[in-house]
């Protein structure tokens, strides 16, 4: 594949490196990060292109989103992955979309499916990173941990 598209710790697809020559047709995926120090997990959805409107256009412009080094949008994690480094998590695509509505309707499927809300490490320690699902349903209404 292309140099362009050698990228730091790269996201994973069916046990291959996914790179650029196979986004084809795709919109965006939904995906799985994985801490690998203490096995913490997110879910979530990105999209591979952005569309803006520069000042004084009348169309909208395609560009590339920064999908190769993102890492979630959820602060906790984040500050994981400065702390820890990018190598300290894996990066998996568990499905790719055509469109917005397919990606955002698997990525909150996946949540529930995973039940982000309320799983939990022996510790007690909340499995997912996750917080909250379409902003509407909360751990802290869920979450059990050690009881």
């Amino acid at each position: 594949s292309d140099d362009f598209c050698m990228y730091e710790n790269p996201w994973w697809y069916e046990g291959e490196i996914f790179d650029c020559d196979k986004i084809n047709g795709y919109h965006g995926f939904v995906y799985l990060i994985t801490n690998t120090c203490n096995g913490r997990k997110y879910i979530g959805r990105k999209y591979f292109w952005s569309f803006r409107k520069k000042k004084g256009q009348t169309r909208k412009q395609r560009k590339e989103s920064d999908w190769k080094n993102y890492y979630g949008s959820c602060p906790e994690l984040k500050e994981d992955v400065k702390e820890l480094g990018k190598e300290k998590f894996t990066r998996e695509i568990l499905s790719l979309h055509t469109t917005v509505g397919k990606c955002n309707f698997e990525e909150t499927r996946q949540l529930f499916v995973n039940n982000v809300l309320s799983e939990a490490l022996t510790d007690g320690t909340p499995l997912y990173y996750n917080g909250n699902i379409l902003g509407r349903y909360y751990r802290k209404d869920y979450f059990k941990g050690l009881c």
